[in-house]
This record gives structure tokens, C-alpha cells and sequence, in this order.
């Protein structure tokens, strides 16, 4: 299959121009591990979301330390440099099956949210003490957040971390027997899921110089695939779009991202929800405009890898109608297609996120150990965000719109 590279301010694929509607699949090597997982589903999941043309999907590489309340388990790493062999095995699975199938792989290797570990888990078992989940009432986000920000001044953390990337970067597919670095389904390498500069503009100096250095290494290991942050914008910099601007001029880094959510940035209101999802449509386009004016001077493309919509109502019944996500999502697709019509700088989109198959429990969304994965995060309602294979409409509006970046 072609390769993916960026020419200019374009993904090319192959010789071709390449733009997408994707999702965000976090959870498939989970579901696509050989003992604990579902390879039927995964299977009917991958031959559903070729069917609509999605073929670039974001998953997690990653998920630290077991246990605790709103945390991914199974857990990829257990402990420190011990990894749970079942998944690896999902891992290079579920990429061989997506090779059958041309289609692309964003992967995330670390997390800046306690959900998967992530930094946090670094920290912790680097001698800093538990970490301070902002799910537990004692503790609030800004306590989360002066705890994690360490992670880009710990040094052990830091070098944990480093081993994971050539870990996983160094790793050869036991079904496909080729070398990850080798291999054309994936697109892209990305540093973390939302990596921030939190709390105080003070932090950014260690943050890029842990970026700088993280990125170097990718590059060190693989020159063939891109790289990219996978920060959310300037809502990741302290709303200082110069600072997204700064962190991200660096030739090593291939291409943008920014993520979005109208109802976690309170445009999106349950209680007037067709007007909010109007305005919430407006300030979505402001804020892709102001990230798009940034890609531009640095000649970069730019991909919008993460944004969802709640069901109506805020409801987790896969009953629930879908009409507001649906009036969101159009208008999303049609910013992406009328970029692409003017050869504009924004490459792709990568929706939260695809459910398929799964079903969630509905009375109070909360994930126990053994329900299915819905694409929300375990600390997350589940099914809030969710695209089930039983959303028709949202399903034949990606297919739509995934057509039309084809033509």
C-alpha cells in the first residue's frame, strides 16, 4: 500500500493528494488481542468503517499501570517496562488487519490524561508520590495538573518513556513479519494524546525541550514515517496561539493537529440545543481558522484528530435521536471538503469516536471491567460521543462526505 507523506501543505498517498474522515479507535488493539479480546467484532468494525470510507484511524500505543477508578484495563505496560504480550500481539493484529484493507494508523504512544496512565503513571512510579485522580472528590484538576506537569522535568520519567518509544518504534508484526518502520499502514508516529503546557506559561521551556527531544528520537528511529504532536491547539497552550505556533516550529515535525469539544468548552448547552449547536458550528469554525492561519506560516497541513458531539439530550441510549450531532458533523465535513476544493492547508479529520458494535450500559454510562469498549475513555459517560453501527444517519453522512474528498 502507499505510503503517506506530506509534500508542501498536502498529505500525499502514494503520488495522489490525500485528505480523510477517520476516527479515533483507541481501544483496537484491546479488542484485537488474541485471549482477552474480540477479533469477531473488531473484524465486522474494520469491514464497517472501510464501507464508509474511513480508512485512518487514531489509536492509543500505550495505557500505564493497573487498576483504579476511570483507568483503561487491560493496561499495555502493567509496570514499568513490562508489557502485557496479549496486546502486543492485538497491536500487530490489528495493523495487519487494517493493511488488508488500506488503511492508516495515527499512533499515540503516551497521554497526558490520567485514563490510560499516561504521564502521571510515569511519575508515580518514578518516586513522586500517588497521583492526585481529579475523579476522586479530594482532589481538582488543577491538583491533576500540577502533579503531571512534572513529567517533562523527571528525568527517570523521561527515559521510562524514551525506552517505551523504542520499544514499540523498534517492534517487527508477528503477522504481517514486517518492521513497524517498514510498514506502510502507518501513517503517522505521534508523541502523546494532548500533551500540554499546563498551569503557568513557566512550564513551556521544559515542554519543548522534552517535545524537541522526543521528536528528535522518533525521527533517529524512523525517517520514512511523519510525526506529529497530537496537542488539541492553543486550548493545550493556555489559549496562547503563539505558543502552539512556537511549539510546533520544528522541521522534524510533519504536520499539525488540534482537537475540538463543544460541550467539555461549554458552547454546546443541553438545554438549548439547537441554537447552541449552531453556535457551536460558528466558534468551531473561528477556532479551526485561527490553527489553520498558524499551518499556514509554517507551511504545515493541519489535521482537526479529535472532536465529538453528544447524542440529544446528553442521553447513552443507542435509541437516542443523533440530529444535533448530525447538524455538527455536516458542518464539519463541509469545511474539510470546501478546503480541499480551494487546495487549502487542512489535511484530515479523525472524529470521537467509533463504537461499532459495542453496546454501553445506558442507566448511569459508567465503565466496569469487563463491559464493552465505546470509544468514550473510561472516565467518560460511555456512549456519549459514540458512533454505533446502528447511527444509520451518521454513518451514511461520513460515507457521503468521504465520497465527496474522493471526487
Amino acid at each position: 500500500m502507499p505510503l503517506i507523506s506530506v509534500k508542501g501543505t498536502e498529505f500525499r498517498k502514494g503520488d495522489k493528494p490525500y485528505s480523510f474522515i477517520g476516527t479515533n479507535y483507541w481501544y483496537g488493539p484491546i479488542i484485537a488481542s488474541k485471549d482477552g479480546g474480540d477479533r469477531q467484532r473488531l473484524i465486522k468494525e474494520l469491514d464497517l468503517m472501510k464501507s464508509i470510507g474511513i480508512d485512518n484511524l487514531r489509536i492509543l500505543v500505550g495505557a500505564e499501570g493497573e487498576g483504579g477508578k476511570s483507568r483503561i484495563s487491560p493496561a499495555l505496560q502493567p509496570n514499568q517496562g513490562e508489557y502485557n504480550k496479549d496486546l502486543l500481539d492485538g497491536l500487530d493484529f490489528l495493523l495487519a488487519e487494517m493493511r488488508r484493507r488500506n488503511m492508516y494508523a495515527i499512533l499515540y504512544l503516551n497521554n497526558n490524561w490520567i485514563w490510560s496512565g499516561g504521564m502521571a503513571q510515569y511519575l508515580k512510579w518514578n518516586g513522586y508520590g500517588d497521583i492526585p485522580n481529579p475523579f476522586d472528590p479530594k482532589y481538582s484538576w488543577d491538583d491533576y495538573q500540577n502533579y503531571t506537569k512534572q513529567f517533562q522535568s523527571c528525568d527517570p520519567c523521561k527515559k521510562a518513556f524514551y525506552h517505551h518509544v523504542n520499544f514499540i518504534m523498534g517492534r517487527t508484526n508477528n503477522y504481517t513479519k514486517l518492521k513497524y518502520v517498514n510498514d506502510n499502514t502507518i501513517m503517522s508516529w505521534q508523541v502523546a494524546n494532548e500533551p500540554r503546557v499546563m498551569m503557568v506559561p513557566e512550564h513551556e521551556v521544559a515542554y519543548i525541550d522534552w517535545l524537541n527531544q522526543t521528536v528528535a528520537l522518533m525521527d533517529s528511529l524512523d525517517s520514512k514515517h511523519l510525526i506529529s504532536t497530537g496537542t488539541e491547539g492553543k486550548a493545550g497552550f493556555l489559549l496562547d496561539i503563539d505558543m502552539y505556533k512556537r511549539v510546533h516550529d520544528n522541521s522534524k515535525i510533519d504536520y499539525l493537529t488540534m482537537h475540538m469539544w463543544p460541550k467539555n468548552w461549554g458552547w454546546y448547552d443541553e438545554n438549548n440545543e439547537s441554537e447552541s449547536t449552531e453556535i457551536s458550528i460558528q466558534k468551531a469554525y473561528e477556532y479551526m481558522e485561527e490553527h489553520l492561519v498558524v499551518a499556514k506560516s509554517l507551511n504545515k497541513p493541519i489535521v482537526m484528530s479529535e472532536f465529538g458531539f453528544p447524542r440529544d439530550n446528553e442521553s447513552l441510549s443507542v435509541s437516542t435521536s443523533v440530529e444535533n450531532r448530525n447538524v455538527f458533523y455536516k458542518a464539519i465535513f463541509s469545511y474539510l471538503i470546501e478546503n480541499k476544493k480551494k487546495n487549502d492547508i487542512l489535511a484530515g479529520l479523525n472524529f470521537w469516536g467509533f463504537a461499532g458494535y459495542g453496546r454501553n450500559n445506558p442507566v448511569n454510562g459508567e465503565w466496569q471491567l469487563g463491559d464493552d469498549f465505546t470509544a468514550d475513555p473510561p472516565q467518560e459517560p460511555q456512549g456519549l460521543n459514540s458512533v454505533f453501527e446502528t447511527d444509520s444517519t451518521t454513518l451514511k453522512i461520513i460515507k457521503e462526505a468521504n465520497l465527496k474528498l474522493l471526487n
